[in-house]
């Protein structure tokens, strides 16, 4: 527990990332996809399946100057976000999809796996991630960042303590046997609870909103939380990584943090209506 609470103070720099937002949010995102990639793709590797870190990056690298020269655009002609349209999110698949399976034609020395994997990472770690990158550079609603990390990373500490002190009846054993009912419970609590502080003192007229982020975000969070279980657990591995002692690799630390940002983005752009 030590060594946890230690990396956590670590890695609270990072927090000025998400304060500034903006382009150093964009920036980071895109080194986090990076990053993460390299590490999904070595615990594959262990598996005898080779994905193409070549095609992956270059994925993120289009994804991320699709969103750029949009918001370029937009920004100077309607002052909106780097989101990305339809039509280039469309583009965007297509080529991707197509580098993956260009990438079976070397058939004597690529399997299924080694395009299917490729795919799946595109879309699990470099699109998940963007959506991060996209609400962290909107003008109006920036401050839901915040919503995004207080959920996954308030889901999972709160998670934790509450399993360690009350924690008795495994929530999915055959997945991860530590993570426990009350484990769950005590998360789901504890996120409503910070999300409604975050929004009493900094976002009173959404209050409700941020509540609701709270609770259903939690749920969400737990979801990528197991999901990323699920891959180490058919990988064979324990962590990602071990960049952060106590904790594993950087996909270890935001696989939650995967699933709560497309969530919080598409609540403001549905309930707030910024589509």
């Amino acid at each position: 527990m030590k060594t946890r609470v230690l990396s956590g103070l670590i890695m609270l720099p990072l927090l000025i990332i998400v304060i500034i937002r903006g382009w150093v949010l964009f920036a980071g995102c895109f080194v986090l996809s990076l990053m993460a990639l390299y590490e999904f793709f070595r615990g594959f590797k262990e598996m005898g399946i080779k994905p193409s870190y070549s095609i992956a990056a270059g994925s993120t690298v289009l994804l991320y100057l699709l969103g750029l020269l949009q918001g370029l655009y937009r920004t100077g002609h309607d002052g909106l976000a780097f989101s990305v349209s339809a039509e280039a999110v469309m583009l965007w698949i297509f080529v991707s999809m197509l580098a993956c399976l260009l990438y079976l034609f070397s058939i004597e020395k690529r399997k299924l796996e080694d395009a299917m994997v490729t795919a799946v990472s595109i879309f699990y770690i470099v699109f998940f991630c963007y959506h991060i990158a996209a609400l962290g550079m909107d003008p109006l609603w920036s401050l839901f960042v915040w919503l995004v990390i207080i959920t996954a990373f308030g889901t999972d500490i709160c998670a934790y303590f509450a399993g360690v002190l009350m924690g008795k009846h495994k929530l999915c054993p055959k997945i991860s046997p530590k993570k426990t009912w009350e484990g769950a419970i005590g998360g789901i609590i504890g996120s409503v609870v910070l999300c409604g502080l975050f929004g009493f003192f900094f976002a009173r007229p959404v209050l409700i909103h941020c509540i609701i982020i709270g609770v259903l975000g939690s749920v969400i969070s737990m979801f990528g939380d197991l999901t990323a279980s699920i891959f180490k657990r058919k990988m064979g591995i324990k962590d990602y990584g071990n960049l952060i002692p106590g904790h594993g690799g950087i996909l270890d630390r935001f696989d939650s943090v995967l699933f709560t940002g497309p969530f919080v983005y598409y609540y403001v752009t549905v309930v707030f209506g910024a589509w």
